[in-house]
């Protein structure tokens, strides 16, 4: 358990934000495949050293844990370079979690997948395969991390591949990350807005990519900053004005929050220029992630929500909708929810020293955390944050959130 206490006074702090988990996640995958690619700055959360160590190990058995990108990435990337059979495994959570639409991709290409206890479900033994290229439809609605996963292996296979996408698109931001990693390694790709086609690239010249800060990681502090004074702000290393990660709009969406986002050389200054607004109604389908630390606002802030888009929560780390209903409603939220939505008028005073229950989820932690700026909060298994965002701690500290 760990009970947080914000100091009588919060302190300016100029903090330096990890490495984006997700652009990490895709380099190494492309790393993996092009000898000649190098890294800096890469994220340093167990999402991603789990993936490395799959891609390091020469075990044929690799348990990624909870990380759902390493499970696809790696389905992928083993169905094409693996020279020995892989049994890919992970936690518990990652067994409920579905993978049928990628390995269906896969099989279609000539992978070798078995499921080796729930049909859709990993664990999976996958064999050394032969991919053919050429066109594969998916339903591009469930997850995007089946399409990147697809994507990222697109290039080394022979003739390359096409995927066609069924259905409304889920966190596009994210493709279009992908994408954008792949053309800034020479790849050629061909986006329509039903289609992406991916040339086949043998080789790539040496190349060094800086992975930008994590913006997902930022948006707590968007909150932190919110439910502080008028007049506070933090300085954030080290982001981007042309970020290529969707979380990016956390600066956009929190203007509602009174939040004043201003660019330096290299970083953010975050401020707090204005009372939030009465009500916040949002489209999350390209930002999901951000859905918890905006609900967390809402209720501090006393901001009535309503957040569609939402549907993808629900096979992440947890069944996010189900958890924040449960977590918010112990301040005596009515909150409603229904497959993709989230809605509550926030009415109520803070309860102090409310024990959040984390579901084993490290954004449930980092999003209630920030509460901390107004009343005591006790986040239980709060280690879970090492997930994404390890000196997420740490760095409340320097700021003048403690915990103990």
């Amino acid at each position: 358990m760990n009970s947080l206490l914000v100091n009588s006074n919060l302190k300016y702090r100029k903090l330096y934000i990890p490495g984006s988990k997700s652009e990490s996640n895709r380099l190494l995958i492309l790393k993996s495949l092009y000898k000649e690619l190098s890294i800096i700055n890469i994220s340093d959360c167990d999402d991603t050293n789990f993936l490395e160590n799959g891609l390091q190990g020469s075990s044929s058995f690799i348990d990624i844990g909870h990380a759902g990108t390493a499970m696809r990435f790696l389905t992928s990337l083993f169905s094409i370079q693996a020279k020995s059979p892989k049994t890919l495994t992970g936690s518990s959570r990652m067994k409920q979690r579905p993978i049928k639409i990628l390995v269906d991709a896969l099989r279609n290409l000539g992978a070798e997948i078995t499921y080796l206890e729930k049909d859709g479900f990993p664990p999976l033994l996958i064999k050394p395969s032969i991919l053919v290229g050429g066109n594969i439809n998916i339903d591009s609605s469930v997850s995007s991390q089946y399409i990147s996963s697809l994507l990222l292996i697109a290039p080394k296979i022979k003739g390359g591949l096409k995927i066609n996408l069924n259905g409304k698109e889920t966190s596009l931001p994210y493709i279009k990350m992908t994408i954008n990693l792949l053309e800034q390694i020479g790849v050629t790709v061909i986006y329509n807005k039903n289609s992406i086609e991916v040339k086949e690239l043998k080789e790539t010249i040496p190349k060094e990519i800086s992975v930008e800060s994590d913006w997902s990681s930022a948006s707590y502090f968007y909150s932190i900053v919110a439910m502080a004074p008028i007049g506070f702000k933090i300085c954030l290393n080290s982001f981007k004005k042309d970020s290529i990660q969707g979380d990016s709009r956390v600066k956009d969406f929190f203007q509602i929050f009174g939040i004043q986002t201003t660019f330096l050389n290299d970083s953010i200054i975050i401020e707090k220029v204005a009372e939030a607004k009465k009500s916040i109604s949002l489209d999350l389908s390209s930002n999901p992630d951000l859905a918890q630390t905006i609900c967390v606002t809402c209720l501090c802030l006393k901001v009535s929500c309503n957040l569609i888009g939402l549907h993808t929560l629900k096979i992440k780390e947890t069944d996010r909708l189900n958890a924040l209903k449960n977590e918010l409603g112990k301040f005596g939220l009515d909150v409603k929810i229904t497959s993709d939505s989230i809605k509550f008028n926030s009415d109520v005073d803070l309860i102090p020293n409310v024990e959040i229950e984390t579901y084993d989820d490290h954004r449930m932690a980092m999003a209630f955390a920030c509460l901390s700026v107004k009343t005591n909060i006790k986040i239980l298994n709060s280690q879970v944050v090492s997930k994404s965002y390890r000196s997420f701690w740490s760095d409340l500290s320097k700021i003048g959130i403690v915990s103990k």
